[in-house]
């Protein structure tokens, strides 16, 4: 099977598939950062689909409370999505978002399986918003870099609901 990857082994993301656009954005920036959106994009494919599977699955006497609040975290990295899947598309890129690309491509671990109290399932999600939540910072500086200031921009306001998510979850964790 031919890894797709917009990371490859050395770390580097290979120069993307662009299309024509009157984007002033030079074409090497350009494909640049549809490398690191669909990155982004992969991770948060990938994390939205764990927290679906905590949804679906978790037991306890906090059901009711974290069924809601997961189907919550869903519908925002839905957005998340779909925000930098346009942002790839929009600047002349190729989005990368099917759930195979995903797996292919995520920084995230995997959401272990053998959980299904609440708050094992919390304490997960946590793990997996911290890690989710550093690539979307790193994102802001790569883009800003690289002279990409509204990808920076799209990245900063994720990174704002992502740490609000993160402290959502934390909260049921802290004392």
């Amino acid at each position: 099977m031919t890894n797709t990857s917009p990371i490859t082994s050395a770390g580097r993301r290979p120069t993307a598939r662009m299309f024509p656009t009157h984007n002033d954005l030079p074409a090497e920036v350009r494909s640049a950062m549809t490398g690191l959106c669909n990155a982004q994009l992969a991770d948060t494919t990938d994390l939205y689909t764990q927290v679906k599977q905590s949804h679906w699955n978790v037991k306890g006497r906090d059901f009711f409370q974290l069924h809601e609040l997961f189907d919550d975290l869903a519908a925002r990295l839905l957005e998340h999505a779909d925000l930098i899947a346009e942002r790839a598309t929009a600047i002349g890129g190729k989005a990368q978002g099917t759930a195979r690309m995903a797996v292919a491509n995520t920084r995230l671990p995997e959401l272990p399986d053998d959980i299904d109290e609440g708050m094992a399932y919390v304490q997960a999600l946590v793990e997996r918003y911290g890690v989710y939540a550093a690539t979307t910072r790193a994102a802001i500086d790569e883009a800003a870099e690289a002279g990409d200031l509204d990808t920076s921009d799209l990245f900063t306001q994720i990174s704002r609901e992502v740490d609000k998510d993160l402290w959502f979850l934390e909260a049921h964790c802290q004392a």
